[in-house]
């Protein structure tokens, strides 16, 4: 078997066997395939497409070239969920303990994050002592005693993505279905879960801007759980403005609390999205047969606080200080907290979702390159939503700010990302379509 061959054979829009797909992997992870010829490959992916069988072979040889999680001494369904990135998106910590107060087995390794603010780890590690970095032993252990844990991903998880995803960032061949599909799913597949909940964001703050690509992208994950004997569902959800109105790590931690406290209201798009994915999580696990049962069963675990006390003990088995489930402005104390003002009055007509990311990735919630520390205390929070009616000199968003070496900077970027105009706008959907099997 030739590298070259297959790149033709691709070229060619020819299906590759799993058994080609597993060459190409395991060469280029050993270095016996050169980067050139692995950029040719991509290249040819990008152009040609796969099929939904190649993609699921594709997923399964990274997948399997690696450390794989064996989750198989948990009893019962265990459950994963996964977002594709956003501004303001703390679901991981409201719908896994939710989940796990209704019973259900949540066994999620994340990542960190590179751009606007940190991934779901970092949110976490605002926690003073929290813990990320569990063995799988105890991973399990956690998963077995309280029904959930969160842990970073081991440094051996999927090493081909890792190495692709570095070649494709340089090669313009990030932007291809299958190949942001096959990244996805094996690493939920390494981790171990038997079911995945996929939030695909779609919007000016999303990697998949319009919801055709979105929707692509969802029934391509979808279909590939299906090939690998993996359960799963993707809901397409909007990003066209952010999804919390606090933006920055101990900040959506605190937000987070909020909402498992009961302090965020039916309809705003954080509840609605956390219900959401917290639905299909349970009704994948067995514990629930319809949406209504569900959603019953997790209204009784927000409402009654058992899900902020999943959270807590959560925190508190992984070294963390619970302290913060009843205080927690704590994990977002700052030297100074400055108002940005409205210019005029009007209505929030539109938000440019990723500037925003980005004025708080310049207050130091998040990284534009890996060396980089972040501040968990920093941030921004929002005062309005899409279509908000704002008076002149009114607060738009507070920042919460320790370095000011960029406030300006920040100020301004923050400022061009909220337009105020004197209509308001029409109605954006919060969730556009479920795709499941």
């Amino acid at each position: 078997m030739r590298m070259v061959d297959l790149i033709l054979k691709k070229k060619n829009s020819q299906e590759l066997t799993g058994v080609e797909l597993e060459y190409i992997v395991k060469g280029f992870v050993s270095g016996e395939i050169p980067d050139y010829q692995m950029s040719a490959f991509l290249m040819t992916v990008c152009f040609s497409g796969m099929t939904y069988k190649e993609t699921a072979a594709l997923t399964m040889a990274m997948a399997d070239f690696g450390d794989r999680a064996d989750l198989s001494d948990i009893p019962g369904i265990k459950v994963d969920k996964h977002s594709t990135g956003g501004v303001g998106d703390t679901t991981t910590l409201v719908a896994a303990p939710l989940v796990a107060a209704c019973g259900g087995k949540v066994a999620k390794m994340s990542g960190r994050g590179l751009g606007h603010t940190g991934g779901t780890i970092d949110k976490l590690e605002s926690i003073y002592g929290f813990n990320a970095e569990q063995s799988i032993e105890r991973f399990k252990q956690i998963v077995n005693k309280i029904g959930v844990s969160v842990i970073g991903q081991t440094a051996n998880l999927v090493p081909a993505d890792k190495k692709m995803y570095a070649l494709r960032d340089v090669t313009g061949t990030v932007n291809s279905i299958p190949l942001i599909a096959s990244s996805i799913m094996s690493k939920k597949i390494a981790a171990g879960a038997d079911a995945i909940v996929l939030d695909v964001k779609t919007g000016s703050g999303a990697f998949m801007q319009t919801v055709d690509d979105a929707r692509s992208l969802a029934q391509t994950m979808v279909e590939i759980g299906e090939q690998v004997g993996r359960r799963c569902v993707a809901v397409i959800t909007d990003m066209n403005q952010p999804l919390g109105l606090n933006i920055g790590n101990g900040l959506e931690v605190k937000e987070a609390v909020e909402m498992l406290s009961g302090q965020v209201m039916r309809g705003d798009p954080l509840f609605e999205v956390c219900m959401l994915l917290s639905c299909h999580m349970l009704q994948l696990s067995g514990l629930a047969n319809d949406d209504d049962t569900a959603l019953s069963l997790l209204d009784e675990a927000l409402y009654s606080g058992a899900g902020l006390k999943k959270l807590a003990e959560m925190i508190e088995e992984q070294g963390g200080d619970p302290a913060v489930i009843k205080n927690p402005e704590m994990l977002c104390r700052t030297r100074e907290k400055i108002d940005l003002r409205a210019a005029k009055s009007g209505y929030i007509k539109g938000m440019d979702v990723q500037g925003i990311g980005m004025a708080a990735m310049l207050l130091g919630a998040g990284r534009e390159k890996k060396s980089d520390r972040i501040d968990p205390a920093v941030g921004l929070v929002l005062h309005h939503r899409l279509g908000g009616l704002v008076s002149a000199g009114s607060s738009l968003a507070t920042l919460y700010v320790n370095d000011d070496s960029r406030l300006k900077d920040a100020m301004a970027l923050l400022e061009d990302s909220i337009m105020i105009g004197d209509a308001a706008p029409g109605k954006t959907p919060i969730v556009y379509d479920v795709i499941k099997k």
